[in-house]
């Protein structure tokens, strides 16, 4: 199973993957790092990702981007109708509450919620995933911008259910980058807490979040955001400025014409990212629209000046951070940028200016996010040891309870999660009461959750209440604020306090039999759960089932189109390939003069058909048309191959025969000891081999090359492997071990027996019998 962090751009998507050598970013079927964040749709299927890219500007009004941007949002949102709309090219509807897009799939005018079309990108990145680590993927931790609130939340993951995903965390995107930070580093400090500022400005949002690191452990101390601040404003600013240039320059409005703005947008988008390096770039746009090129010339001071009142925004949210950390500018440790947008140099200057201090660029701006969620990912999956490291991350909007009030009490409402809680955490509220109630949960500032979302988080149904003893129940209501950052009631349960009575015996009872028994009372706690019925943004469980069933049949249909596409290719390449090889290539020795014209004819008329009746005909009908064709030209093609194949397996049998006899008619030593019988036998098998290859090689001599070969490559090359085999564990053969003959060791002499008669004692001449030392001359 594969361990998938998935970072979520407005722009592009990263997919990082966790693996034992660590953390890798997997391409895409194009091999890029980067997948375009688009869904397209088109007359047979979807386009996703890449495919969708090629078609954004020639099917832009069926092209849908910004999908962060817009998932769990609704139609009405002043956000999507002010802000959103500029960078969508596809008709924004309402369905059902929900912001939905009206497009032309499969040639009917037909509607998409944004978590239907967020869940087909989810598909794309599942697929991507799945292709690179050749594993099936359904854990995953997704990246998700901070400031997203509990109704997007459950959107991307009602989106990921449909998808096939099992979502381990939606991580804050900004957390993602300090966990990548943080778990790398072996020098964090044991007790005195390294504080760093993340700064990351990308596509669309801008997030700042102070983040103090001690070992092991990470702790996001504040977090503040400009949700409409990033590279495409930038861009936007550039389209302005160019638009204009244009309508008085060339006499033309960009802005009239859709395909003619994206072309703009996409020229902008690579003006601002060459001014980043260089002190001036040219902008380029070949027939623009109404066949007109245009260009232009840039300087960076010129880009600067244009962008001032962007660049004066940065200061806000730095200020923010701090002032919600309790921190000032001294004890930030270091100052750590990430996003593409950050290498304008006039936005890296401005920051540098406002902490006094060099930027860091430690991370790779661009996939440090996805890194991170991988890393979570390896962190929380059981499949996978990592280095233990602790995320406390916190909420960014405080949330309140209310509820109907009781004779008895006044209050109404609290706030039960304020800002920069912790995440996960839970909270126990306690609540005496008669008969069930209700709890409604709701962002207690309204107005610091994005313009035009409900404030209104869900509500929580308490039932089966009743008196205890005829006074109001002690009802406890668990309330959790689960790691995803969404609310959650996990449970309710009454509380009872029963009063038993235990007769305990008195310590002198033996001494005194007739001691009264002490009676003691004891208190217990009885707990009974209570059903909690929760209403949410979520979809419903049932409507969820059915998103995802429909989502299975339109990847169905995918694949069932492209693999449509791909026999019709088959069937053409076929055609013109054995065509022009038949006709005078490599292929017209090897067909029978006699069924030549009969096929290429047959060709000709599949091509026919191929271009007009055939053009938009099924899987099947594709294939049993090269079906038919092959029945002919396969027989050629295989005649030609073997040809070509048969020269070089009768050279590596004759090289097998000629080695092998050498090696069992050989004096040498080491095939001394092999029996003469077993050499005579693969002496006597290659010479049948050889016989054998002779005699078929003399055979197809007298065939005409169109005509059945006389014998195959495949043949020769089992002969050979027939006699290696057999010869090989002949000539291997180890020689015998030498044998040993073992030689007794010699047994001592025994002593002579002392007797008292003196023995006769043969002395060698010369010697005399003597046991006192001599000197010798």
């Amino acid at each position: 199973m594969s361990v998938v962090g998935i970072d979520l751009g407005s722009l592009q998507s990263v997919i990082a993957v966790a693996r034992n050598r660590g953390i890798d970013v997997i391409c895409n079927e194009v091999s890029n790092r980067f997948t375009p964040s688009l869904v397209s749709f088109g007359p047979k299927q979807r386009y996703l990702g890449e495919t969708a890219k090629t078609q954004e500007i020639s099917n832009f009004k069926n092209t849908i981007s910004s999908l962060k941007r817009i998932v769990g949002r609704t139609f009405a949102d002043k956000e999507i109708q002010e802000v959103e709309k500029q960078y969508l090219t596809a008709p924004l509807v309402d369905i059902n509450g929900q912001l939905g897009v009206k497009v032309t799939y499969q040639g009917q005018e037909t509607t998409f919620t944004t978590v239907q079309v967020f869940a087909m990108y989810l598909t794309k990145m599942k697929e991507i995933a799945a292709n690179e680590t050749q594993l099936p993927v359904s854990d995953c931790v997704i990246a998700i911008p901070a400031w997203f609130t509990d109704v997007q939340r459950r959107a991307v993951l009602d989106a990921s259910e449909i998808a096939g995903l099992n979502v381990l965390r939606l991580i804050n995107d900004s957390t993602a980058v300090a966990l990548g930070y943080g778990i790398t580093k072996t020098d964090l400090p044991e007790e005195k807490p390294r504080n760093i500022c993340f700064v990351d400005v990308g596509h669309s949002t801008y997030t700042v979040s102070i983040v103090s690191f001690i070992k092991g452990q990470l702790t996001v101390k504040s977090r503040a955001f400009d949700r409409h601040f990033g590279g495409r404003d930038f861009d936007r600013m550039l389209v302005d400025h160019f638009a204009a240039q244009f309508k008085t320059k060339y006499g033309i409005d960009v802005k009239s014409n859709g395909k003619a703005l994206l072309r703009l947008m996409g020229g902008c988008e690579k003006l601002k990212k060459v001014l980043s390096a260089n002190a001036e770039a040219p902008l380029n746009i070949e027939s623009i629209m109404e066949d007109r090129d245009v260009s232009s010339m840039m300087k960076r001071t010129e880009f600067e000046e244009l962008a001032k009142d962007l660049i004066s925004r940065v200061e806000v949210p730095l200020k923010k951070a701090l002032e919600d950390a309790g921190m000032t500018v001294d004890q930030i440790d270091a100052v750590e940028v990430v996003g593409g947008s950050t290498r304008i140099p006039a936005l890296k200057e401005r920051i540098q200016a406002f902490f006094g201090k060099d930027l860091s660029s430690t991370l790779n701006q661009d996939e440090a996010t996805a890194r991170g969620a991988a890393l979570q990912c390896a962190i929380l999956s059981p499949s996978f040891k990592v280095r233990e490291f602790t995320v406390h991350d916190i909420s960014n909007y405080p949330i309140k309870m209310t509820w109907q009030p009781t004779p008895e009490e006044d209050e109404t409402e609290l706030v039960v999660f304020n800002k920069n809680n912790t995440i996960p955490s839970t909270k126990v509220l306690t609540f005496y009461r008669s008969e069930p109630f209700d709890l409604e949960a709701q962002y207690a500032e309204p107005q610091e959750i994005p313009a035009g979302i409900n404030p209104w988080v869900g509500r929580f149904s308490i039932k089966k209440v009743e008196p205890v003893n005829g006074e109001p129940a002690c009802v406890k209501v668990k309330a959790r604020l689960n790691i995803h950052g969404v609310l959650t009631v996990e449970s309710a349960y009454v509380v009872e306090e029963v009063i038993k009575e235990e007769l305990i015996e008195d310590a002198n009872t033996e001494e005194n039999p007739d001691a009264p028994l002490t009676r003691k009372v004891k208190k217990h706690q009885k707990k009974c759960d209570l059903p909690v019925v929760s209403a949410t943004s979520s979809l419903d469980r049932s409507i969820v089932n059915e998103l995802r069933e429909k989502e299975m049949e339109m990847i169905a249909s995918d694949k069932l189109v492209v693999d449509t596409e791909m026999a019709k290719n088959s069937l053409e390449e076929y055609i013109y390939d054995t065509r022009s090889k038949v006709n005078g290539g490599a292929y017209k020795d090897y067909i029978n003069p006699a069924d030549k014209d009969k096929f290429v004819q047959d060709l000709d008329n599949a091509e026919n058909w191929l271009y007009e009746d055939g053009d938009e005909a099924t899987k099947s009908v594709y294939t049993a048309k090269l079906n038919e064709l092959q029945v002919v030209g396969d027989p050629v093609i295989q005649r030609y191959r073997e040809s070509e194949a048969r020269p070089a397996a009768a050279r590596e049998l004759r090289e097998a025969i000629n080695q092998l006899m050498s090696q069992a008619t050989s004096t040498e030593d080491k095939y001394a000891h092999i029996p003469e019988a077993e050499k005579n036998s693969i002496v006597e098998k290659c010479s049948k081999a050889q016989t054998w290859i002779e005699n078929k090689e003399e055979r197809q001599t007298m065939l005409k090359k169109y005509e059945v070969p006389a014998f195959t490559s495949a043949e020769v090359r089992k002969y050979r492997d027939d006699i290696v085999y057999f010869a090989t564990p002949i000539l291997n053969k180890p020689k015998p071990k030498p044998v040993v003959v073992e030689t007794p060791e010699p047994t001592a002499s025994p002593k002579p027996e002392t007797k008292d008669t003196p023995e006769t004692e043969h002395k060698a001449p010369g010697v005399e019998d003597d046991t006192n030392d001599m000197d010798i001359d």
